[in-house]
């Protein structure tokens, strides 16, 4: 049995990635995905459709495809942080979440600059926690590849804690007021230091910028893994999840908070917003046939031929896409996990992988480009009328399935201008988002308790 919301309020962030597929960055209507200006105008659109937050990916470093750079991938973005401090300055309300990695940054290095977004935002920062569990990437780093692949989330736990530590260590009443004949700029006593003395975080720091309206940060973490829902359950205002069907959405719901009230947390403490796209069209069919073009876009016959140059481990660009699969034996060697464009679950047992894509591809007459779209990941898609998918939301909401979504748009600008001119305003006829700002900070928006 479901449980019914008594007041349905659906809260949206856009998820502007950076890399992979879900952007056609070569479309003639794509702008630079570099230029501040298309930035500019991407969250200025979704704070004029009242959305909740804009999120920022990050890479540590290019992804590659058989030892080269991946170029079907678009790179040279510029920090995440500094760039959504740049965007505060051009919004108002609308909330600014980088994507930063506990795995290879300091807990008191990042924990000052998310609390100086955070200051000069007037508290709408946020901080998607993510974990890297390869040496490649660490390379980049003067660590390189010493955490352990088990071991990242227990980092990531303990780098939270510091994080959350440091941010709480200056008193409210810290700083003497302006104007007020003080003796001191900030209070004896009032800013404390931190300690901490593990194998996997260790500090003595003491923070150099204090709490900003929101008191700190909003934490969001992608939290499907095991790991990743306690780490999730632990210290997440915000979690995303790949589940979008609405059984599985109800049951990933219930399963995080039974996790949730383990941690002594109420389930009006963490917001569940999964991520997903959408393709809207003025009738039902016209959606499903935009549909097909956007993942024929983002599986275009570059993207097929290195999705399997990849397993076959050598160069396959004198196939045609569009003709079988490769006659050839792949290479001996298993599956290189370390250069981000291979999913977790398929690291290994290549040879038997390949048998069963033969088999599927002769049984079905299949081409290259059309094994590579059945078989390759994709993202959970609603599809249909502006009308049809308010409808579906208001179901999702109000039986707390979720409480929002994080979108993922496929054409920019296109994509989230429809979404904030033509799905925006049904939802907003059925009550289940908002009219106004209600609130300053990105807190308010995602109606949080206050920081304790």
């Amino acid at each position: 049995m479901t449980e019914q919301n008594p007041r349905p309020q659906l809260h949206l962030g856009v998820f502007f990635t950076g890399v992979g597929p879900q952007l056609i960055w070569a479309d003639p209507q794509a702008p630079s995905h570099t230029a501040f200006e298309t930035f500019t105008e991407i969250v200025q659109v979704l704070e004029r459709g009242l959305f909740d937050a804009f999120f920022l990916g990050e890479g540590l470093r290019v992804r590659e495809n058989r030892g080269k750079v991946f170029d079907l991938d678009v790179a040279g973005r510029p920090d995440a942080i500094t760039q959504l401090s740049a965007l505060a300055a051009v919004t108002e309300r609308i909330g600014l979440v980088a994507t930063q990695n506990t795995t290879y940054n300091y807990p008191a290095d990042l924990a000052r600059r998310l609390a100086s977004l955070d200051l000069l935002s007037e508290g709408r920062a946020g901080w998607n926690i993510v974990t890297t569990d390869n040496a490649w990437t660490g390379a980049n780093f003067r660590h390189g590849g010493w955490l352990e692949h088990e071991r990242r989330y227990e980092r990531a736990g303990q780098f939270v804690d510091a994080a959350k530590e440091l941010w709480a260590s200056w008193d409210p009443d810290a700083v003497a007021p302006e104007g007020r004949d003080a003796a001191n700029w900030a209070r004896p006593g009032s800013i404390s230091p931190v300690e901490r003395d593990s194998d996997l975080v260790a500090l003595r720091a003491t923070a150099t910028v204090p709490g900003s309206r929101q008191g700190r940060p909003v934490l969001f973490q992608a939290g499907d893994s095991d790991g990743g829902r306690e780490l999730a359950a632990r210290h997440a205002d915000v979690v995303f999840s790949a589940n979008t069907e609405y059984g599985k959405a109800v049951a990933y719901a219930a399963d995080l908070r039974d996790r949730l009230a383990r941690h002594g947390r109420t389930p009006d403490s963490l917001r569940i917003l999964p991520g997903a796209s959408v393709v809207l069209g003025d009738t039902a069919a016209e959606a499903e046939e935009k549909a097909r073009w956007v993942r024929g876009e983002q599986v275009n016959g570059p993207r097929a031929i290195a999705f399997l140059e990849q397993y076959w481990g050598t160069d396959l660009s004198a196939y045609d896409p569009d003709g079988p699969l490769p006659d050839i034996e792949p290479s001996e060697s298993e599956l290189d996990p370390s250069r981000g464009t291979i999913s977790i679950e398929r690291r290994s047992g290549k040879a038997a992988l390949i048998r069963k894509w033969r088999e599927q591809a002769a049984e079905r007459g299949l081409s290259i480009r059309e094994l590579v779209l059945e078989v390759s990941p994709g993202h959970s898609s609603f599809v249909g009328t502006p009308s049809a998918i308010a409808d579906e939301w208001t179901r999702y909401v109000s039986t707390r399935a979720v409480d929002g979504f994080n979108l993922l748009p496929h054409l920019l600008p296109a994509s989230v201008t429809d979404i904030v001119d033509k799905l925006v305003p049904e939802l907003q006829e059925r009550g289940v988002y908002r009219t106004a700002y209600t609130g300053t900070t990105l807190r308010e928006h995602l109606d949080l308790p206050p920081v304790g």
